[in-house]
């Protein structure tokens, strides 16, 4: 690095444009130690806005560089209670600190840590943002001297340019981490591809798959607010859970229901999908025996489910109005799932699906007779999931 403006430069033009939080990352932290900066161990935390995780951020060391997620459970531990990054978001300064002689009853667990591993001072600064966010890098050395005047000069005097190529990367992945909190990581990309304009939809093939909490009514009636949404909670992560795991999507809450979706890419992949959603649901009734138990033996009532399947040509997109706008799937194949999703309460069984699902996974279901579904000229074949193959804790 012949200077700090070289530096500076390459990560408001090359650095900004590249979108590659490590390359940038190890660029910066190359050059400061070129520059005679005795860098050991270089972490950049980049704050989220969003509800599940709150933050993201690169580590770098001589040896590699690598990038991580911090939820907002992790925040509330000692983990970050205490740490560097709390102190200069908090005070709004750089804090310079010795990893020498350090206090192992009043130092923070990460000083100790990094004391142990050798380092011998420790830098933290805060970098700035044009939407006025703050986020925190800090440095550290294993130098026997420690970090001199001039090596935090350059770093305070380079960290503009790194701020800079990192903020785009941040706020991308902020608006890409949001899509796929509320929408799912397939329409996420959908709508971060550009398929955003109301009407915009495409038709293709998918296994549809409704889930719906049974008694929530009498449930709603005789519990409290907060155990109510306690228990909201608990079924929606079982069920979101168990079809991400086997590579669907959910693209819906409606109120105590859920739509997801596994896209049929190719005809041959039609028994694959169908059978995925099928492990999917056996998946949720596992996991939801699990929960049950849970919250039995803390006096709660259990939680029951209907679960529809079916799989058929959809409509896949974008409806609403000028200025608010769903996406969602529509088509004779979804209303025929949310449909024997309601007849669980009169065939019994918990999961049924049609014969196109069922046929993928013979082994799964088993025949419960002709039934007529509204909205059909005919009768159709529905089959039940033969429950009694489960297992806790299956991961078929």
């Amino acid at each position: 690095m012949d200077s700090v403006a070289d530096l500076n430069h390459w990560m408001m033009t090359e650095g900004r444009c590249s979108g590659d939080p490590i390359e940038v990352v190890s660029y910066f932290c190359s050059s400061l130690r070129r520059a005679g900066v005795p860098l050991w161990r270089v972490n950049i935390g980049q704050r989220f806005a969003n509800p599940l995780l709150i933050a993201w951020g690169v580590v770098w060391t001589p040896e590699g560089t690598e990038t991580y997620d911090v939820t907002h459970a992790r925040m509330l531990t000692d983990g970050y209670v205490g740490s560097a990054f709390e102190y200069i978001l908090e005070n709004q300064r750089p804090l310079h600190k010795s990893l020498r002689k350090l206090d192992t009853k009043k130092d923070h667990i990460s000083y100790i840590e990094f004391a142990e591993a050798g380092g011998t001072d420790y830098y933290a600064t805060l970098l700035d943002y044009g939407d006025g966010s703050q986020h925190g890098c800090t440095f550290a050395t294993q130098d026997p001297n420690g970090f001199a005047p001039d090596h935090l000069e350059l770093i305070e005097a380079a960290k503009s340019g790194l701020a800079c190529a990192l903020e785009p990367v941040t706020m991308r992945k902020s608006t890409q981490s949001l899509l796929r909190t509320y929408l799912g990581t397939g329409p996420s990309e959908a709508v971060w591809n550009g398929t955003i304009q109301r009407g915009e939809r495409k038709t293709l093939e998918a296994v549809v798959m409704f889930t719906d909490l049974r008694g929530f009514t009498a449930l709603s009636e005789g519990s409290t607010e907060e155990e109510i949404l306690n228990a909201l909670d608990g079924y929606f992560e079982v069920v979101v859970q168990s079809v991400e795991e086997k590579g669907g999507d959910v693209l819906k809450f409606m109120g105590d229901g859920i739509l997801s979706v596994f896209v049929i890419q190719s005809d041959r992949e039609r028994n694959h999908k169908c059978r995925q959603a099928a492990l999917a649901a056996m998946s949720v009734l596992t996991e939801l025996a699990a929960l049950n138990q849970t919250r039995t033996n803390a006096g709660q009532l259990p939680l029951d489910i209907g679960i529809g399947i079916n799989a058929g040509q959809v409509s896949y997109g974008n409806i609403g109005s000028p200025g608010r706008l769903d996406f969602t799937v529509l088509g004779s194949a979804v209303n025929v799932a949310s449909r024997i999703e309601g007849l669980t309460k009169t065939v019994g069984g918990r999961v049924l699906a049609t014969s196109t699902v069922a046929e993928a996974a013979p082994d799964l279901f088993a025949a419960r007779g002709r039934h007529r579904v509204r909205g059909l000229n005919h009768p159709i074949d529905i089959y039940g999931l033969i429950e009694a193959t489960l297992e806790p804790n299956s991961s078929q």
